[in-house]
This record gives C-alpha cells, structure tokens and sequence, in this order.
C-alpha cells in the first residue's frame, strides 16, 4: 500500500470553506481515480494533515493527470490554504490500524 501525506495551514476563518473542500475532492478522487480513500486530521496552530490510501505509487502517479471535475471545490480549497508543506509519501510496512464501521465527518 502506498499512502501519501499532505499537510496545510489553513488562513483563519476560512475552515469551513477548507473542509468543504477537502470532502468533496477527496470524494471525486476516490470516485474517478482509484484512490483507497484519506483521513483528514486537525492539529495545532490551523495545521491540517490527510493522508491518502492508494494500492501502489502507478495508481497514485496515474490520478495526477486526471482532469478535476468539481472546480468550485478545488478553488475553495486552494483558496483557504494559507500554506502548503512538501508532500511526504510513504509504503506501508506493517499496518495495526483496525478498520471502523463509521465515519465521523466534521
């Protein structure tokens, strides 16, 4: 498994617009591009890190050139990051995350 991992600081007061966001690419990624999924998580200081699942660095490569269908969603996004910090990716060595039955959004 291939994971890569992403991190932000969001402009105050602009959260919401973030999260909006972030959901709805996130969705059309694992809709149309072969993604596992992400888990998006907020620390301190309007830091934000996700980290997506792809079953391998191909299909993760191949989604880069796969055209954005929800442009309003890129653009709220994009338009509420304050800074973005080099990507990190990784493969996934021993895994001891147990899987739950729901999700927790927001």
């Amino acid at each position: 498994m291939f994971i890569a991992l992403y991190r932000w600081k969001v402009k105050e007061g602009h959260e919401k617009n973030f999260l909006e966001g972030w959901h709805r690419r996130t969705e059309e990624i694992y809709q149309n591009c072969g993604s596992l999924g992400s888990r998006l998580h907020q620390a301190e200081e309007r830091l934000w890190v996700a980290y997506a699942q792809w079953t391998d660095r191909q299909t993760y490569d191949a989604a880069q050139n796969i055209p954005v269908i929800d442009a309003k969603a890129r653009m709220m996004f994009r338009e509420s990051i304050e800074e973005s910090y080099p990507d990190i990716y990784m493969n996934v060595i021993d895994d001891l995350l147990q899987a739950q039955s729901f999700v927790k959004k927001g």
